[in-house]
């Protein structure tokens, strides 16, 4: 946003105030992933809860880092990987249906 200001000078004198939000803590992220699931009526199994626990805690908090968006991204591609973990199966389960695996649970580059 920096850039953007520092690009036309008029621009400084309008946007005289700068506001500053910290990241969301890992704990924030999990529960934003958990709040989309519910919404979306899927569940984490305790090893896909215990998988995402941890890539949320490894993954950096560089600039480009998106916050809520980070998880929005990894709940997009859990169920694009469960669909795919699902799709041999002839007659699954509402519980496989609905239930998210640790399989399931993976970085969004992977």
């Amino acid at each position: 946003m920096a850039d953007l200001i520092d690009a036309n000078p008029g621009l400084k004198s309008r946007f005289t105030r700068t506001v500053n939000f910290p990241d969301y803590t890992d704990d924030e992220l999990l529960r934003i992933f958990q709040l989309l699931g519910d919404r979306n009526r899927y569940s984490l199994s305790d090893d896909a809860l215990a998988r995402l626990r941890h890539l949320i805690a490894v993954e950096p908090r560089t600039r480009g880092f998106g916050n809520a968006r980070f998880v929005r991204n990894l709940f997009e591609t859990a169920i694009a990987h469960q669909a795919t973990r699902l799709a041999p199966l002839t007659d699954p389960s509402d519980e496989q249906l609905t239930t998210l695996t640790a399989d399931d649970i993976a970085p969004v580059d992977a």
